[in-house]
């Protein structure tokens, strides 16, 4: 049954919280393990719906998997026997399209329909469709969202990306380990998440490393071994939860928030007014004095991640003056802000480029500038979660504000947030959940 959340804001966070594993690198390692042939563990996997759908995806193939303990799981991969990636998932995750290049290893062909996720801009498929067929799939459009892929053996190519995309990235270097001779992507995404993925791989038996100007090159082979792996912490996360000890004013030490994985998170903290100190295990957060206005435009790694935006911006509301946002990644990742001028902040959005980096959506009508004018009093309102990472902005805002709020949707949120109201009410938060009849929702 849909749940609600019901928050009583205007206090402080304080406490002590442990993050959870990396969502964005524990679906990819789920898809990974299909390429090995034995039964793969991976720790430290956050138990969200992202990753219970991944594993029910899986187990559609023919992988079979149990959970060892809370964060341990266990994927067979050894009876893979299906190639039609099943619709009912497609609508809701993003992880569809990376299942073709370990089921292009293990049965020769692939079938894909639609794919899904969160609104925040098409995303389309197109990146990864090209780079597949510069590997040697072929690749049949049978519909307008359903293709079917073919390939005996994948063979090594010099593949350069138009825009370093995370998940084309991942799935190319699925595809290129057990491609014939080397591999070699240009323009490649580099995130903390696609290390782990790598490390992964490697571990199962490939050659794949990192060279200079973001290039990936990879030496394909035959054989891959089960392993035993650990999933990443999650930086997504741990990024949350600073912008909201910042943000209410309080002080919360969060575990496995790891400095390397969040250095520009953490530089544009401290210039905006947060502040934090570094511990072996994690990172403390606070605020020592008024918040700034910043200047800030989002990237790809190792630049501002899109994914610490929404929070960020709830934090800028509380900022003395006008801060700009200028988001190069999701042309439509702005549209949790409508809510938040329902509950009072000043925030005006544009489509003009209100920054000097370059971005593939100057002179195109999307409303991906904002500027935001603070420090805002937010008053508690009722608001229905349009994605993921906006549904933790809704919270945030929701704990800043005075009075109660009401937050529907929060499935969104626990698609990547595991045991949010158990982690909240660890640091003070006065949050609850509540199930809803459908005809409740706003």
């Amino acid at each position: 049954m849909p749940t609600r959340y019901d928050i009583v804001g205007g206090r402080p966070l304080q406490g002590t919280l442990r993050v959870s594993g990396a969502k964005n690198a524990a679906l990819k390692m789920i898809v990974a393990a299909l390429i090995a042939d034995g039964t793969t563990t991976l720790h430290n996997v956050p138990r969200i719906t992202d990753v219970e759908i991944t594993l029910k995806l899986c187990e559609e193939l023919g992988a079979r998997y149990r959970w060892r303990d809370e964060t341990t799981v266990e994927i067979d991969a050894r009876n893979i026997n299906n190639a039609v990636i099943p619709l009912k998932y497609s609508g809701s995750t993003r992880t569809p399209i990376l299942f073709v290049s370990p089921l292009l290893h293990r049965l020769g062909k692939a079938e894909l329909t639609t794919i899904g996720g969160c609104s925040i801009g098409p995303r389309p498929i197109n990146y990864h469709i090209a780079g597949l067929r510069q590997l040697g799939a072929h690749v049949e459009e049978i519909s307008r969202t359903s293709y079917r892929f073919q390939a005996d053996r994948l063979h090594g190519n010099i593949i350069n990306l138009e825009y370093p995309s995370v998940g084309a990235t991942e799935n190319l270097l699925m595809a290129a380990v057990g491609a014939r001779g080397r591999t070699v992507i240009r323009n490649a995404a580099i995130e903390p998440e696609i290390l782990n993925l790598a490390g992964m791989l490697q571990a199962m038996g490939a050659v794949v490393y990192q060279d200079v100007n973001r290039t990936w090159i990879v030496e394909g082979t035959t054989r891959f071994r089960a392993v035993e792996y650990e999933v990443m912490d999650d930086r997504i996360e741990a990024a949350s939860f600073a912008a909201c000890a910042v943000a209410t004013g309080g002080e919360v030490l969060v575990k496995g928030a790891i400095q390397r994985d969040m250095v520009t998170f953490l530089d544009w903290l401290r210039k905006v007014g947060g502040e934090f100190d570094i511990y072996p295990d994690g990172i403390r957060f606070y605020r020592q004095d008024r918040l700034r206005p910043v200047n800030l435009e989002t990237d790809v790694h190792p630049g501002f991640m899109t994914d610490w935006q929404p929070p960020f911006v709830v934090l800028l509301t509380q900022a003395e003056g006008i801060s700009v946002v200028h988001e190069t990644v999701y042309e439509s990742r702005f549209g949790y802000v409508e809510a938040l001028v329902s509950m009072g902040a000043h925030i005006q959005l544009t489509n003009d480029c209100l920054g000097s980096r370059e971005c593939r959506f100057t002179n195109k009508n999307y409303l991906h500038s904002a500027l935001i004018s603070g420090p805002t009093l937010l008053r508690g309102g009722t608001l229905h979660i349009p994605d993921l990472r906006a549904g933790f902005a809704y919270v945030m805002a929701a704990l800043i504000a005075s009075g109660e709020s009401q937050i529907y949707g929060t499935e969104f949120v626990q698609r990547g947030y595991a045991n949010l109201i158990g982690k909240l009410r660890e640091i003070g938060a006065d949050i609850s959940e509540t199930p809803v009849e459908t005809a409740e929702s706003p």
